[in-house]
């Protein structure tokens, strides 16, 4: 049985995930290495109201602010050439990447 790794990737900015998963594509064709995904996960939303007004006097007015967490998810089979050229790319810093061996 093949092992796979499994990659989590996370980010508040959409282009920089996306950038990496053409990075990890890239390396798979180059390897030829099996590649599954990147499967979109659920985007998770973090919401925040607040008041305006800092004192507190006046109409109740309330900005809101959101901050979307993309998440995606890729199966790769580990193979050693591969994941040492996937541990190379270079990532910013604004992408979280989990890897997991299965």
């Amino acid at each position: 049985m093949v092992q796979k790794a499994r990659m989590r990737l996370l980010s508040a900015n959409l282009s920089d995930i996306e950038q990496v998963c053409q990075e990890v594509r890239r390396v798979t064709e180059q390897t030829g290495v099996k590649m599954a995904g990147p499967i979109p996960l659920p985007t998770k939303h973090l919401r925040i109201a607040t008041r305006k007004s800092p004192c507190g006097e006046g109409t109740n007015t309330w900005e809101h602010y959101e901050m979307r967490i993309h998440k995606r998810l890729i199966d790769v089979a580990a193979k050693d050439q591969s994941m040492v050229l996937i541990m190379k790319i270079r990532i910013p810093e604004s992408v979280l990447v989990e890897i997991e061996i299965i």
